[in-house]
């Protein structure tokens, strides 16, 4: 699972920088574009993603990277960043549901934002291979 994971990991870490880089250089055709895409306060709201958007790309990218270099060392960066591409999906759906808006052009990407990580951080939140710290909450005392 952790195989189909990293792929679709590094297209959507890649997808994120590539977004952002588009928008920034106003490539994507205003027919492609959301509902009132051209409106200041949108547009807004679309940049601010960039701060939780481009922190799980390059948390996930590097988790990918230091797992190349050595088995696990990347697992809880991949953590982190699959836990900010959930919310960030989330965070779109929402909006888009309290504005009415039901364009599959923007809810099937935001959907697979949410759901795609949904396995892995199941898996990596309650597998051994993330690495434990001592004296957590809930360890009983002496062992």
């Amino acid at each position: 699972m952790l195989r189909t994971t990293k792929a679709l990991m590094l297209v959507t870490d890649l997808g994120f920088l590539v977004y952002f880089g588009v928008t920034g250089l106003g490539l994507i055709p205003p027919e492609w574009a959301f509902a009132d895409y051209a409106n200041p306060l949108m547009a807004d709201w679309n940049w601010s993603f960039l701060w939780i958007d481009l922190p799980a790309g390059v948390t996930g990218l590097t988790s990918l990277w230091l797992g190349r270099r050595r088995q696990g060392d990347g697992l809880p960066l991949m953590l982190i960043s699959l836990v900010l591409t959930m919310a960030s999906g989330l965070m779109a759906i929402a909006f888009w549901t309290l504005r009415g808006d039901f364009s599959l052009a923007w809810w099937i990407p935001n959907l697979y934002l949410v759901l795609f990580p949904i396995p892995a951080v199941a898996c990596l939140a309650t597998s051994r291979i993330l690495p434990r710290t001592s004296g957590g909450a809930g360890e009983v005392a002496g062992r």
